[in-house]
């Protein structure tokens, strides 16, 4: 099986195919497996990849989350050129900007899926 040789962390989703989709247009990275319960995609240098499993009954992660809430499952930083470009392009692609949003430079979006993920400028 692909899932043991994987490496990177795992998102929840009912789909997993239309997520792994958000996030190669966001990424812009390759698919690596593609099942219908379980589609990975692979950092173009890296040994990394991301992977998309099915989760029957997925209930999204709260953010921020309180006592007793869903939580994340995992929390993906990701680096761009611009912050203002990046959110756009992000929001474009399916995401949509998390109300709560606690540093100024740091952007908190929300997955279509509900998964928080962060966007950050140098």
């Amino acid at each position: 099986s692909v899932r043991g040789v994987e490496r990177g962390p795992r998102r929840g989703a009912p789909d997993p195919r239309a997520l792994a989709a958000f996030y190669q247009r966001l990424l812009g990275w390759s698919y690596g497996a593609e099942e219908d319960d379980w589609v990975t995609l692979r950092h173009p240098e890296w040994p990394f990849s991301l992977g998309f499993q099915r989760e029957v009954g997925h209930v999204p992660p709260t953010w921020p989350a309180g006592l007793g809430d869903q939580q994340m499952q995992v929390h993906l930083d990701i680096e761009v050129d611009d912050l203002a470009a990046g959110v756009a392009y992000a929001v474009e692609s399916g995401a949509t900007v998390a109300e709560v949003q606690p540093q100024a430079d740091v952007r908190v979006l929300i997955d279509p899926d509900g998964h928080p993920l962060c966007l950050w400028a140098p």
